[in-house]
């Protein structure tokens, strides 16, 4: 079955999202008949990617559509569970790949809630009654603030070291440590606890943030919005965009939208996306902008490009390469660009900045091996730009092609390219690039709108090949075979270890250390063999485990 990333409000099986005011309540209230795939049932609001896909689809729609929204409250619709987390059912039955890039997209979904409480004046409380464990938790954690009921029955725990012989796999055990600075001795217990821990003990831990009684649980969350309120409105006039539907075309071999392209070689195990730039001028003002709305071409790109990477993990695991190409006029999208960066400070542009770095991050995080191609034609300009140094190697064509009229083809830098599209370790693309020569970044700053041929690239280290039209279609062809013929499982491990040189953050945490841990546990017989704990989850049995460490 073909998973569809596209939703709303009006087909949300697990979600309800109600406004009152500057208040959105999202609540959890999960459709048990209602999941992704057969063969299981999202008891105890428990979760698959189906009710990620709308929480994600949820958090776009309040930055987008709701710029007003200043405070979000995570609620649960039963009163007994806030979230039991991921649906084991859903774990044990699951492909390898598909529980891998499960967890990855909730790490990204819980992500963007925390760049939306850092950079869309929006916070995000959770309100806990009930159990809440698991991926529950985790979700609490990416929240602001977690007010939790003290009625001597709510929990939360991580129980899936004790209980399923994985790792809490939406960045819990890095949040705890990082994010809410829990004493190593006290994560270490209570990760191994499966029961999990009350009111009173979590709040001694710093696990949460507040326990009230449920007598004065409304109370205290209208005292905490009002709290919240008391900062000068910033937000009370904006008027927000409607995220119409996408418009995709797709058969076996190609999807198509309106600016983005994905051609896929199934003999060769590659995918080509083509991205078109804008045919027209950018806007003239930001009010030009906001009439356009979702149809403008900066934002519509952004959608279409996030919606075909997600299609590409998920539906087409097979294609190991992701070539990426550019068509366009790049005077166009030069003149988008800098209206970008002139206008960042409006609501709507900065959230239009804030998608693309989240898509950029997603191409970062995409284990496929990536590839620009730099040929006649393409518009690899400040933010486009951006793609081809995410990308594992660039090539770049030296001159015209025989009988292409077009002219050679350049890249131009932008300050697009330093500093508003950061990675996961927090340096720009060129810092991380450069990591061992950051006064190369410093001279790249000088040739900012200066249109660089392939040499120059090549010279200055923007590209790993330039070649001329004699050995241009062979060395892309060779590189492509020996691409195929290497094992998937090793270029993923090669392509993580070197896309994030440098510091190491809370992001490269979850999604190095954690997501690398947790792809070889949910291989080993200990969580997913016959025996496993994955497999014998609620037959009253436990797994049986092989004591060998290595």
């Amino acid at each position: 079955m073909e998973i569809d990333f596209q939703t709303d409000p009006q087909r949300y099986k697990h979600w309800h999202l109600r406004l009152d005011g500057r208040v959105a309540h999202l609540i959890l209230d999960v459709d048990e008949d209602g999941g992704l795939f057969n063969g299981y049932q999202l008891k105890l609001n428990s979760y698959d990617l189906g009710v990620d896909i709308e929480l994600n689809d949820a958090i776009q729609r309040l930055r987008f559509e709701h710029p007003d929204v200043s405070i979000v409250l995570l609620e649960s619709a039963n009163p007994t569970v806030f979230s039991s987390g991921a649906n084991i059912r859903m774990l044990a039955g699951a492909s390898h790949a598909h529980k891998v890039n499960f967890c990855k997209f909730t790490n990204e979904t819980r992500n963007a809630i925390e760049d939306a409480s850092a950079w869309s004046q929006k916070t995000f409380i959770s309100v806990i009654q009930g159990t809440c464990a698991g991926g529950g938790y985790e979700l609490a954690l990416a929240t602001d603030h977690i007010l939790m009921a003290d009625d001597g029955s709510s929990s939360i725990a991580l129980p899936e070291v004790p209980l399923l012989a994985v790792l809490p796999g939406t960045g819990g055990l890095t949040r705890i440590t990082d994010k809410r600075k829990i004493r190593r001795d006290i994560a270490d217990v209570f990760s191994t606890l499966e029961e999990g821990v009350r009111g009173p003990k979590a709040l001694t831990w710093g696990l949460i943030d507040q326990t009230v009684p449920p007598s004065e649980l409304t109370g205290v969350i209208e005292h905490l919005v009002c709290q919240l309120e008391e900062p000068p409105d910033t937000a009370g006039n904006r008027t927000g965009i409607i995220l119409k539907p996408l418009e995709r075309n797709s058969s076996d071999r190609t999807v198509s939208y309106s600016t983005v392209r994905v051609d896929k070689n199934r003999t060769g195990r590659t995918a080509t996306l083509t991205i078109s730039g804008p045919q027209s001028a950018a806007p003239e003002n930001n009010d030009a902008l906001s009439a356009s709305g979702a149809a403008a071409w900066v934002l519509r790109c952004a959608r279409e490009l996030d919606d075909a990477l997600l299609h590409l993990r998920f539906n087409e695991p097979d294609l190991g390469v992701l070539i990426f190409r550019t068509e366009g006029d790049s005077a166009t999208v030069l003149q988008h660009d800098t209206f970008l960066n002139q206008h960042a400070e409006h609501w709507l542009v900065r959230e239009i900045m804030l998608y693309w770095k989240r898509v950029l991050k997603r191409i970062d995080l995409t284990s496929r091996s990536l590839v620009a191609v730099i040929d006649p034609g393409s518009c690899f300009v400040g933010l486009l730009a951006e793609i081809m140094f995410a990308c594992d190697r660039t090539y770049m064509l030296m001159g015209q092609l025989d009988g292409d009229p077009r002219p050679s083809p350049v890249a131009t830098l932008t300050t697009s390219n330093f500093g508003p599209y950061p990675m996961s370790n927090d340096l720009t693309r060129l810092q991380t690039r450069f990591i061992g020569r950051p006064s190369a970044v410093t001279e790249l700053f000088d040739l900012i709108g200066n249109p660089l041929p392939a040499q120059t690239c090549l010279d200055l280290g923007l590209v790993t090949f330039a070649f001329d039209e004699l050995d241009w279609e062979d060395e892309i062809r060779i590189f492509l075979e020996e691409r195929s013929a290497f094992s998937p499982d090793a270029l993923i491990g090669l392509e993580a270890n070197l896309r994030f040189p440098g510091p190491e953050t809370m992001e490269t945490k979850i999604f190095g250390r954690l997501s690398a841990w947790q792809n070889w546990i949910f291989q080993r017989g200990n969580a997913a063999g016959e025996q496993g704990a994955l497999r014998r989850y609620g037959s009253g049995q436990k797994g049986t485990f092989d004591p060998e460490r290595t």
